[in-house]
């Protein structure tokens, strides 16, 4: 369980750090509402997804599913800790489309972390719904506060995302 809350919020910290800049844009209170809730349900279905993709994809690798779920989440902190700033360089005001890509980009994470999740926990319901409710949390708090907070500090938060999951890969690799 404790893991999962860990996981749960280093992914969400990923998100917390482009709400920032997001935010910086005076998006309107409601909007804000249901760009995070566009989020949340992103991180509630890609993990399922990745799941299910998951579990087909490991019955024909045969190697250890520990190492596995390492290199995966060793991969994606090393993604959050060096992002592509291409993204923050050009933050335009939201169109619907607009959500759903933001939603879909701040998510691929997660699905990486559904193809793992039977190796982590198997209360998957538990564990999407953390993912969905942390997600939502973070990315509404960065949008309400962006425009308060200096675009460093979402820079640290993503890193302190991306050592947080390099930790816990290297801990499933050793």
């Amino acid at each position: 369980m404790l893991l999962i809350l860990t996981i749960a919020i280093s992914l969400s910290m990923d998100t917390f750090s482009l709400a920032l800049a997001y935010g910086t844009n005076n998006i309107p209170k409601k909007n804000s509402y249901l760009l995070a809730l566009t989020v949340g349900i992103f991180h509630f279905f890609m993990p399922l997804i990745g799941l299910y993709l998951g579990s087909y994809i490991l019955n024909f690798i045969k190697i250890d599913p520990n190492i596995i779920a390492g290199l995966i989440l060793i991969f994606i902190g090393f993604q959050m800790t060096f992002p592509n700033t291409e993204a923050e360089k050009d933050i335009n005001k939201f169109k619907i489309l607009d959500y759903f890509l933001f939603a879909f980009a701040v998510s691929i994470d997660s699905f990486s972390v559904g193809i793992t999740l039977n190796m982590v926990s198997q209360n998957y319901l538990f564990s999407l719904i953390s993912f969905a409710i942390c997600s939502f949390s973070f990315t509404l708090f960065g949008l309400l506060i962006g425009n308060k907070v200096q675009k460093s500090l979402g820079k640290i938060s993503t890193l302190i995302g991306g050592v947080i999951l390099i930790i816990i890969g290297l801990t499933y690799i050793i």
